[in-house]
């Protein structure tokens, strides 16, 4: 499975997790602090990070920001409940994910198989990406699900494609329209939602189980 380090200053939780996440396999480290959970990061080079975001010594927000600074690990972060502004700022800062406390270890467990999966599966080739049973070809501009060939105006594919690059991962929306709107996007930030709502449309999916919304913080694309 994977190494996994565990940041959090909440010492029950804290066991709780690392005997949750090695009983599925996984190499489980701790830190009860995010200047130790730093230093481990460097010193052990762990393949997931689960950062709570409440530490005593650092914000867990400023450790999710040095951490990205040198390494793309990827990191879940662990929020008290109704935090939406933290999570969307981490997200923004480069985290992968995040769990809502409390949560339950099958919830945190796939969170972080998620996130493997995301960083092993990250080829960013711009000829072809590839999510499931959708394909997408931003070089010629065209799209397919299931075979089926999606008709996708310009702004569609490119906002499709870049969920997919970043397939399993919650994007926010500053993300989004920053990625395919460019720096000035003002008025378009409304407009988002109606693009989401054509694209769940030409895909078939009706009820977001695909292109699904992560409510007041973003959208992913799942396969």
């Amino acid at each position: 499975m994977a190494r996994v380090l565990v940041v959090d200053d909440d010492r029950a939780l804290l066991r709780a997790m690392r005997v949750g996440l090695a009983a599925k396999g996984h190499e489980v480290s701790v830190a009860a602090s995010g200047g130790e959970g730093l230093a481990k990061v460097a010193g052990e080079a762990p393949e997931v990070v689960v950062l709570d975001l409440g530490l005593p010594d650092l914000d867990g927000l400023e450790v999710c920001r040095r951490i990205r600074g040198w390494s793309d690990v990827p990191i879940v972060v662990l929020s008290a409940d109704g935090l939406e502004a933290r999570k969307v700022t981490a997200l923004d800062l480069g985290a992968d994910d995040y769990v809502t406390k409390p949560f339950g270890m099958a919830e945190l467990e796939a969170r972080v198989r998620t996130a493997l999966r995301h960083r092993t599966s990250g080829t960013d080739q711009e000829a072809g990406i590839a999510v499931g049973e959708l394909e997408i070809d931003v070089v010629h501009h065209q799209a397919r699900r299931g075979g089926r060939d999606l008709e996708l105006t310009a702004r569609e594919l490119e906002l499709l494609a870049y969920l997919a690059r970043h397939a399993g991962k919650v994007c926010t929306h500053q993300m989004i329209l920053g990625a395919v709107w460019g720096g000035e996007y003002g008025g378009e930030a409304e407009s988002l939602r109606t693009y989401v709502y054509r694209l769940r449309r030409k895909l078939d999916d009706p009820d977001g189980l695909l292109l699904r919304t992560s409510p007041g913080i973003g959208y992913s694309l799942q396969a």
